[in-house]
């Protein structure tokens, strides 16, 4: 899923471009530009340097045969392409570009303004994905279906309530995103052990020059040993992933034909199987389990990428470097599956229905003993319903006919009364409740994450 495109026809959302070459390489630029500006305002550098940098810091303006040929010759990174940065600089203005500062300031506040744009995208992204289920959760706030715990039949519950929990964990993921954002898209000067010994006091000015023309935030201790922020982002993103893989999970269980209660939008001519012609399978919500599954296994090399030596270790950097950019490809596929699944996912409570007798009324049963234990005590109640719902079971009875034969339920309770205490669809709590407050969350957290 992360480098192949999946078999369902869904979009790429834009996150690989992000991270390509000429992203990464006008996102090294726009640092540079930055610290050049930040400098030249302080005296460092002259002003009309920084002007010809910011003139000249155009990835469509550099000859990147000289770039990748510099690249294979040094092994490094940048230096290459500040080579040819300097080389089409006007005058000795090339002359003080990068002054003071060590690649890792660079290439990773580079990154981090790549990864916020990524993080743009994840938010409309996400805000999509809310209206959707807002949406979803009102046309089925009334769907009545089994509740499940341990994987059995507990009390019924509504498709719409379903929804809403959702959409809870999913809000909550915002508050995440957003509220991470000070601590991680930040701007790093440090020099080459982060003690800003080239540049001294005034380099933490410039650092915070640079911050404020990215609009990022200043690094309070620009340390390269530090990244911590770099792992609380990818594991914000594992949250994320989490939750919408056990929002696939939950739709490839509920579209086995044992269930039948939805079923993901199945374009005309998709092929389920080279030999099975009726296969109508849950791909988005595979793709979303099995792409999600590698998002979580990516956070314990984030945490490992956390253990730097000394104040370098070019091995922690190749390691975070590798995750930040797996994590958000990975992130981007997932919700753009979610948003295609919920954009044409059909629901049918005809079978929701259906599946709510599956039992036989057994579903019912605290319903009963609730009422029961008005006149008994809920204790006695409980003893009394649970032989009633043992002997449904086992002996493959009716659940009515079991409690009729229960002599202190039969005192108590009429076989009418009895009769609607087994309407399942009478005895959904508040699932419609949850469900419209579901809704109006996600509308406004979307609309507030639009900045609407």
């Amino acid at each position: 899923m992360q480098s192949e495109p999946t078999s369902f026809r869904v979009g790429d959302p834009g996150i690989r471009g992000i991270f390509g070459e000429e992203s990464r390489i006008q996102a090294w630029l726009d640092v540079e530009v930055a610290l050049a500006q930040a400098q030249a305002e302080l005296g460092i550098i002259p002003e009309y340097a920084a002007e010809e940098i910011e003139r000249k810091a155009r990835y469509e303006l550099l000859n990147m045969n000289n770039i990748r040929e510099g690249l294979a010759r040094t092994g490094h990174p940048l230096v290459p392409m500040v080579w040819e940065l300097d080389r089409i600089c006007e005058g000795d203005a090339g002359g003080y570009i990068h002054w003071g500062a060590t690649t890792q300031n660079i290439t990773q506040t580079g990154k981090l303004l790549n990864m916020r744009r990524a993080h743009n995208v994840f938010l409309s992204q996400i805000a999509d994905l809310l209206m959707l289920l807002a949406d979803l959760a009102e046309e089925t706030k009334d769907a009545a279906l089994p509740g499940r715990t341990h994987g059995q039949h507990a009390v019924p519950a509504t498709y719409g309530y379903k929804v809403s929990v959702w959409i809870d964990e999913l809000c909550r993921h915002v508050e995440r995103l957003r509220g991470c954002e000070s601590r991680v898209f930040v701007a790093m000067l440090g020099g080459g052990a982060g003690t800003l010994a080239s540049l001294g006091e005034i380099g933490l000015q410039i650092q915070d020059g640079i911050a404020e023309r990215l609009g990022m935030s200043s690094m309070s201790n620009p340390s390269r040993t530090i990244g911590d922020h770099l792992t609380e982002y990818i594991t914000v993103l594992a949250l994320l992933a989490a939750t919408c893989s056990k929002i696939g999970r939950e739709v490839y269980t509920q579209m086995k034909q044992e269930f039948g209660e939805v079923e993901e939008p199945v374009p005309e001519g998709t092929v389920g199987s080279s030999t099975m012609p009726q296969k109508r399978n849950p791909k988005l919500a595979q793709d979303i389990v099995a792409g999600a599954a590698q998002v979580r296994a990516i956070v314990p090399l984030a945490l490992e990428a956390m253990q730097t030596e000394h104040e370098a270790d070019r091995t922690t950097s190749v390691m975070i470097d590798k995750a930040l950019n797996d994590a958000c490809v990975l992130t981007g596929d997932i919700l753009q599956r979610m948003i295609s699944l919920f954009d044409g996912i059909r629901v049918f409570p005809e079978r929701m229905r259906q599946n709510l007798d599956l039992s036989g009324g057994l579903i019912m049963s605290e319903a009963i003993m609730l009422e029961l234990g008005r006149q008994l005590g809920r204790q006695k109640a409980h003893d009394a319903v649970y032989e009633a719902a043992q002997a449904s079971f086992i002996e493959g009875r009716s659940f009515a006919e079991c409690l009729a034969e229960e002599p202190e339920v039969s005192a108590n309770l009429t076989p009418g009364q009895i009769q609607s205490l087994l309407d399942p669809t009478a005895y959904t709590g508040v699932c419609s409740v949850f469900a419209e407050r579901g809704a109006k969350q996600a509308r406004e957290v979307a609309a507030t994450t639009r900045g609407e």
